[in-house]
């Protein structure tokens, strides 16, 4: 068996599967408690908010967040050296081939699909997932309650978090106007960025195809919170961009949102219990 990784304090290595702003919630948290964070992700991450996801850095190279950086590594061995230096480490792998050589102390599903995307027990000593498609003592060892509400970041240790409704969480009156799905199949281009005050019905970008140009407008008033990168080939329905109503949380587009950190707390409460 390897030996395991671990901090100069001896606190074991946890590996996260998916980088995106739900999840880095949970890395920062993590990282901040002085564990060693990998974060296992696909070779086309298609966060929204990615301002504040880890994911970003499959793509740039790095990404820094509330002043902490996370590295990707090229493969393995260069992940290993970044973890032992204390860096959060971004690495492609969806299928978790490097857990037998690494043998995290445990693994998070963060990957948030509703659904189990083949995360195991048997992966590391604790399993922990985000939401709903994971059942407790089952597939995982815990689950952590992703829905907004009065049981958010609760830890199930038997059973599954609530199904999902499809209806956003409730911001300032608003919940599903603040999500927008692409109106038609192609590659995403985009017309407005990230950070930009939209207007309703504004358009703030255009998905491409062989047969026309569609474009995609704001479905409401309100900052411009999330959108995917340029570029990206989206199917028709997929979520794709996210307003925000209080034009004046311009900070929150920068920094790790309230609901990411609550569901961070249940995590670190789970592996804490667990390990």
């Amino acid at each position: 068996m390897q030996e395991r990784l671990s901090s100069p304090d001896h606190k074991p290595l946890i590996v996260v599967r998916g980088g995106g702003d739900i999840a880095t919630g949970t890395i920062m948290k993590l990282h901040a408690c002085g564990f060693p964070v990998l974060v296992l992700e696909i070779p086309y991450p298609s966060a929204i908010r990615r301002n504040v996801a880890f994911s970003e850095a499959v793509y740039q190279g790095t990404q820094t967040i509330e002043n902490v950086t996370g590295y990707l590594a090229e493969d393995t061995k260069e992940a290993k050296k970044l973890l032992k230096e204390g860096k959060v480490t971004i690495l492609v792998d969806p299928d978790c081939s490097c857990l037998d050589e690494l043998q995290p102390a445990a693994l998070v599903d963060g990957i948030l699909a509703k659904k189990n995307l083949g995360t195991e027990r048997s992966m590391a000593p604790v399993t922990v997932a985000l939401g709903p498609g994971f059942t407790a003592g089952l597939d995982v060892d815990a689950v952590i309650e992703t829905c907004r509400g009065h049981k958010l970041g609760r830890v199930y240790y038997e059973g599954s978090a609530l199904p999902d409704t499809g209806v956003p969480g409730k911001i300032a009156g608003f919940d599903k106007e603040r999500v927008i799905h692409s109106p038609a199949e192609g590659i995403l281009y985009n017309v407005c960025k990230v950070t930009d005050t939209v207007t309703k019905g504004q358009i703030i970008a255009e998905i491409r195809n062989d047969q026309e140009t569609v474009p995609v407008r704001a479905s409401m008033d309100g900052l411009l919170r999330g959108l995917i990168r340029d570029g990206y080939p989206v199917t028709r329905g997929f979520k794709i961009a996210d307003i925000d109503p209080r034009i004046e949380e311009y900070d929150n587009c920068f920094t790790v949102s309230d609901k990411a950190r609550c569901i961070a707390g249940g995590v670190l409460e789970a592996i804490l219990h667990l390990l």
